[in-house]
């Protein structure tokens, strides 16, 4: 064997060996990580190297992250705490105030009053029921934020939704001679039905409330791929489209709602619920020609919550 021959032996045993040895040493790195990853989710973990190597510098550093990851769900539960606190404190200290509130308004307002009076109490008891509803709302509102109430979905028939909705809005429709329909749909989808419910008659009492005297709004459903999507279409006057990005913020009254009664939260609430399910909402809308609100509910079940 010649030379040349035996130093390329030679060379390609040591870089098996080389390549023996970093196998071995990716493996053995694989396995402390593995080890030290298990203790992390197990709760477990402390540094235990203390030299140069660059496994002591990532046991270090994982250990702070671990620390400042602790920390940080300390601080949000402590913040969650708090609200939950702030919550029910709220709820129960304006529910008796503003419950008498109602109770004196009803009382006086069966007293002899002048047409002056009577009107000063009508408007009394009118402020009381809107801060009454404001509070509410907004007690549902961050109950839901906030993870203490969460729509629990299951699978159920989609069809009993929109009657439903279109039975708890059928008086306000009759008063204003507006047209409300739901189509039959057979199908189901995953959503809370008391939950989903308040979501989709808040998009149909809004589609009520603003749609002129004499107009249609119209519930329908239709199954896509991932998704059954519930429309709610009206021949109200339309949405600009400058708007149309705030409309699902708390609070938010279009520069053409100001004259209807109304806080601002109904559609917040709506893609409040509907995310919370996995699920969406959006509008589709031109100022003169109505709007189509769609409600996107998974078919499948995406998450389930803790509490109703």
């Amino acid at each position: 064997m010649t030379a040349l021959t035996w130093g390329l032996t030679a060379l390609a045993a040591a870089c098996m060996a080389f390549g023996i040895w970093q196998w071995v040493a990716r493996r053995r790195m694989i396995q402390q990580l593995n080890q030290m990853l298990d203790r992390a989710i197990a709760g477990g973990f402390a540094e235990d190297r203390f030299d140069e190597t660059e496994m002591s510098a990532l046991e270090s550093r994982l250990a702070r992250f671990l620390r400042g990851s602790a920390a940080a769900r300390k601080a949000v539960e402590g913040e969650q705490a708090a609200v939950k606190t702030l919550i029910a404190d709220t709820s129960h200290q304006t529910r008796t105030p503003i419950s008498n509130l109602l109770l004196y308004a009803s009382l006086l307002s069966e007293s002899d009053l002048t047409p002056k009076q009577r009107e000063q109490t009508q408007a009394i008891t009118a402020q009381g029921e809107k801060l009454s509803f404001l509070i509410h709302g907004l007690v549902k509102a961050s109950r839901l934020e906030a993870g203490i109430v969460a729509p629990l979905p299951a699978h159920n028939p989609v069809g009993p939704l929109l009657e439903g909705a279109a039975e708890q809005e059928e008086r306000g429709a009759q008063a204003k001679q507006i047209t409300l329909r739901a189509m039959p749909f057979q199908g189901d989808a995953a959503f809370d039905p008391r939950w989903t419910g308040e979501a989709l008659g808040n998009v149909v009492n809004n589609a009520v409330k603003y749609t002129p005297v004499g107009g249609t709004v119209t519930i329908s459903a239709q199954m896509l791929d991932s998704f059954c999507r519930v429309d709610v279409a009206d021949t109200g006057p339309g949405i600009p489209e400058s708007e149309q990005a705030e409309i699902f913020n708390r609070f938010f009254r279009g520069r053409d709602a100001c004259t209807a009664q109304g806080l601002g939260l109904g559609l917040y609430l709506a893609r409040e619920i509907l995310t919370k399910q996995g699920g969406y909402i959006k509008v589709t809308s031109k100022p003169g020609e109505g709007c189509v609100f769609s409600l996107y509910l998974p078919r499948e079940v995406q998450g389930a919550g803790e509490a109703t």
